[in-house]
């Protein structure tokens, strides 16, 4: 199987997580664009997950798999849901790359409508709700008191958010896309002043968090991107992929499970946000656009990657990456028009 060293990561297994029975089956879970993600079961019918890095093409400081899982590890005591973490592995000779093992949690993840009707319409009100709840309280965390004081610089997080993701897109494209440039440099010249500091996310949504049987997030996912910083950057990027029915269309294809009844709408998440958090959103379309531009940029590295086959086959039709960095670099502009 591409990404798994089937006998070594057994091995490993046997060694590290308690109570494993070989052997073990991997099934790549899809809808990762990054990392790779896995669900691993036993013998016994205990199911895990399995998270590593592409298999090439990756960029320096990226897909730091012992960065994740010390996050996850960090928030375990917290009342932020999580996977619990249960193994990480450094040794590039089991399986070619670090890789980590968390628990597998059960639920639903609203990936796109279909998904999302598995859901009723309650569950679907109540998951709304529990999505800002959840994101407030990662928002309130004392990074010092949960040991990730030194995960990132305290300010400055927008101008180092441009920065970084302009450099991997420079890096990564494969084709001139100049919205994405003449963006980089409007915002860059209009970043708000920074409402302290917390840990963001990084990548916040929907379809990032597990959805449990009485609507509650029962896990966020995906903490590649964590860091510390500005908080309204996370609120800002769940609103880009946050879609209400009157919409002309998704951030990404295929992507607009929350115009489904139930789902609160945009500015509902906002205002919620706003009494649960304390934080002014007065500045929020500057988040919004930059939001959509580190889309843009993200997913301009994910269709590079596909195109040089460094994400296995896991049924993606790829080049549809490419035409949607366009369109985000459009959007990106469309929300910033009432920025000054």
């Amino acid at each position: 199987m591409d990404g798994i060293d089937i006998p070594k990561v057994t091995a490993w297994f046997e060694a590290n997580i308690a109570d494993v029975k070989a052997p073990l089956e991997f099934t790549l879970i899809a809808g990762g664009r990054s990392n790779l993600t896995f669900k691993v079961t036993d013998a016994a019918g205990t199911a895990y997950v399995l998270r590593r890095p592409p298999l090439g093409h990756v960029l320096p400081t990226a897909h730091d798999m012992g960065r994740e899982y010390r996050i996850i590890s960090a928030l375990g005591p917290t009342n932020v849901p999580v996977a619990p973490a249960l193994g990480y592995c450094d040794d590039n000779d089991v399986n070619g790359a670090p890789f980590y093992v968390m628990a597998f949690v059960d639920g639903i993840i609203a990936r796109d409508s279909n998904a999302a009707g598995k859901l009723t319409v309650e569950q679907r009100t109540r998951a709304g709700e529990s999505l800002m709840e959840v994101l407030a309280a990662i928002h309130a965390i004392n990074p010092d008191e949960v040991g990730l004081g030194d995960l990132g610089r305290h300010e400055g997080y927008i101008a180092r958010q441009l920065k970084r993701w302009y450099s991997q897109f420079q890096q990564s494209k494969m084709r001139e896309v100049p919205l994405v440039d003449e963006m980089h440099d409007f915002l860059a010249a209009h970043i708000p002043e920074q409402q302290g500091v917390a840990i963001v996310h990084g990548d916040y949504r929907l379809d990032n968090c597990m959805i449990g049987e009485d609507g509650n997030i029962a896990a966020v996912l995906d903490w590649e991107l964590c860091t510390l910083g500005d908080p309204l950057a996370d609120v800002g990027l769940l609103l880009v992929y946050w879609n209400d029915p009157e919409d002309f269309g998704p951030a990404l294809a295929g992507a607009g499970a929350t115009t489904l009844e139930g789902f609160p709408r945009r500015a509902d998440l906002r205002r919620r946000y706003e009494e649960l958090a304390g934080r002014d959103t007065s500045q929020l379309d500057f988040y919004v656009s930059f939001g959509y531009w580190k889309l843009a940029c993200i997913l301009d590295g994910v269709y590079t990657r596909y195109a040089k086959g460094a994400m296995g086959q896991d049924g993606a039709s790829w080049e549809a990456f490419g035409e949607s960095v366009v369109r985000l670099a459009e959007q990106s502009k469309r929300a910033a028009a009432s920025i000054a």
